[in-house]
């Protein structure tokens, strides 16, 4: 198999027609590297309403829009469309699950924006219905196909810093209140857990691992939603990590890796860096630049592009067992916080055998 962003001797470059789901900030920016994104054709956007649904077509260029109707939603519609090979998902995180599913049962490929679905029952059911199906499903982890992510990972299997014994990360910004917003809402898995500690959860399982114990503490509003938590891991030998989501108070935003033999600290934001500074095994310390002509989603994009064209079903950069234990960390530090979900459908608590730390 070549390396992300080649294509594999026999696979033709072939256009992909996409399709796009939800009309929003982060669809708008998505959007706008994907129309970057080579051999990419923008076929159809869905949204609830009609105008903007037209409107996002028009601005981005799209051949048709898809709308809710008496007869059927606009993602439904899209799904119909027998043109559109795959679909980019940017609705609310609670609707993640039921548009995904029935973009995979329709027979398309996913990209589907973080956190994959709610919790970790639906992500495993994504899994096991994308398998069966032979579709290509990834969760739109951004920060994992980023040069400077890769860069340092690179650094670390290196050797550059040592063996990493501690991971420092924070994200957090204060948001105004407003209980209309999604980020406010807990039927839309609103708050700083699945909005925010995705990432720099991201940083510490790609440099450490899945810990062996995770212990979670933070506060929840009076609509039951989280505005500040901390996550700790901890690691055999000693090896921790500390993670801090807000949004309750601005921080840096970035993250600190700390090895046997140097460290390595990103610049902000940590989910988009476009600067690393190491200091390594000579003592010295240098920065390293990784400047972008788009917004950084183009990495995550032309992956899938790749993947699909190879016949894979999962990226090796987002692999499918990471997602499923990304999300039972998040659903255990849910059951600490006491932090529930409309959506949930069952307890957040883990079964005996979805323990994020089972055969690790």
């Amino acid at each position: 198999m070549g390396a992300p962003g080649e294509n594999t001797a026999g696979n033709a470059k072939r256009v992909l027609r996409w399709g796009v789901v939800a009309t929003g900030r982060i669809a708008h920016r998505v959007t706008r590297d994907l129309a970057c994104l080579e051999d990419a054709e923008l076929h159809a956007v869905s949204s609830r309403s009609e105008d903007s649904a037209r409107a996002f077509a028009e601005q981005h260029g799209f051949a048709l829009s898809y709308h809710d109707t008496p007869a059927a939603t606009g993602h439904r519609q899209l799904f119909a469309d027998p043109m559109v090979d795959v679909v980019y998902i940017a609705t609310p995180h609670a609707q993640h699950f039921e548009v995904a599913r029935a973009a995979l049962n329709a027979g398309k490929h996913v990209l589907c924006e973080k956190p994959l679905t709610i919790n970790a029952r639906e992500a495993r059911e994504l899994v096991r219905l994308a398998g069966e199906r032979g579709l290509f499903l990834m969760e739109a982890v951004w920060t994992r196909f980023l040069p400077a992510t890769r860069r340092v990972l690179q650094l670390i299997r290196e050797g550059e810093i040592g063996a990493v014994r501690w991971v420092q990360a924070d994200l957090g910004f204060p948001a105004v209140y407003d209980p209309t917003d999604r980020l406010w809402d807990p039927a839309a898995g609103g708050g700083a857990l699945l909005d925010l500690a995705v990432y720099p959860l991201t940083w510490a399982v790609a440099a450490l691992g899945f810990p062996a114990a995770l212990k979670a503490k933070g506060h929840l509003n009076q609509d039951g939603v989280d505005v500040q938590t901390t996550l700790s891991l901890e690691y055999p030998e000693g090896a921790a990590a500390q993670l801090i989501s807000s949004i309750q108070a601005a921080g840096p935003g970035m993250v600190t890796l700390s090895g046997t033999a140097g460290w390595i600290r990103t610049g902000a934001p940590l989910y988009n860096p476009r600067t690393v500074e190491i200091c390594g095994r000579d003592g010295r310390t240098r920065i390293e630049e990784f400047p972008e002509d788009t917004e950084g989603f183009i990495h995550e994009l032309r992956e899938t592009a790749r993947c699909i064209r190879a016949g894979l079903q999962e990226s090796p950069l987002m692999p499918w067992t990471e997602t499923v234990q990304v999300m039972q960390l998040l659903d255990e530090a849910r059951q600490q916080l006491g932090l529930r979900y409309p959506n949930d459908g069952v307890p957040a608590g883990l079964t005996a055998d979805s323990s994020p730390t089972a055969g690790n």
